[in-house]
């Protein structure tokens, strides 16, 4: 009863949760997963006005119903403008712009070898260079 006892209040023990919740990780993909939320409304927004505006210029921003020829091409049509304006969005606003940042501030290396190769040919060379015994 003694072991049960005390397995039981190792299940309650919070170091363990605390330790999980506040891991790095964890947060970060809380925050992202809020901010593709958020975001996802944006870009919603953003196919229902440009699908409007080509309803506007095509007559109807909706071709769910349109079938030439008794063929429904008019879903297939909607949903091909809807991603496309996705992807121009999602390019547009989280592409282009965190590839800027990510090469204002972390640039990248300077073409050559890195500092560990360099020294090991360093190596290389002055035991190259020492008279054989």
């Amino acid at each position: 009863m003694q072991a049960f006892a005390s397995n039981y209040s190792n299940v309650f023990n919070m170091t363990g949760f605390k330790n999980f919740i506040l891991k790095g990780n964890l947060v970060e993909l809380a925050v992202a997963f809020i901010m593709a939320t958020a975001f996802g409304a944006v870009v919603t927004a953003t196919v229902a006005l440009i699908m409007d505006l080509i309803g506007k210029l095509g007559g109807q921003p909706d071709f769910s119903n349109w079938a030439p020829a008794g063929i429904s091409l008019g879903a297939w049509i909607t949903a091909l403008i809807s991603f496309l304006i996705i992807s121009a969005v999602v390019y547009y606003l989280i592409v282009l712009p965190y590839t800027e940042a990510q090469k204002k501030f972390f640039p990248a290396e300077e073409e050559g070898s890195p500092a560990d190769i360099v020294l090991l040919e360093e190596i290389r060379d002055l035991l190259k260079n020492q008279p054989r015994l």
